[in-house]
């Protein structure tokens, strides 16, 4: 029996060069620029995806108010378009 929960897996490295497994929460657009929101046990991480050569990037966020700002408009349109269950 599969399991419908599990989600897409993705490992990224640190600013330490530790590498950390998350799992893919939620991918969204704003502004023309993509976002992923990953969760581990530690808690949820938003990075900005980059498409360079045909491979796509995951790149750390460094402003807090544009992390805050794009959690904002994301909860906004989650809100405003639940997910069916």
């Amino acid at each position: 029996m599969e399991n419908d929960s599990i989600r897409d897996l993705v490992t990224v490295l640190d600013e330490k060069g530790n590498q950390r497994q998350y799992e893919v929460e939620a991918l969204f657009e704003m502004n023309g620029e993509t976002f992923a929101m990953l969760r581990d046990q530690e808690g949820t991480v938003l990075m900005r995806v980059e498409d360079q050569d045909g491979q796509q990037f995951l790149v750390g966020l460094n402003n807090e108010m544009d992390k805050s700002n794009l959690l904002n408009a994301y909860q906004i349109a989650v809100d405003a378009a639940p997910a069916e269950e």
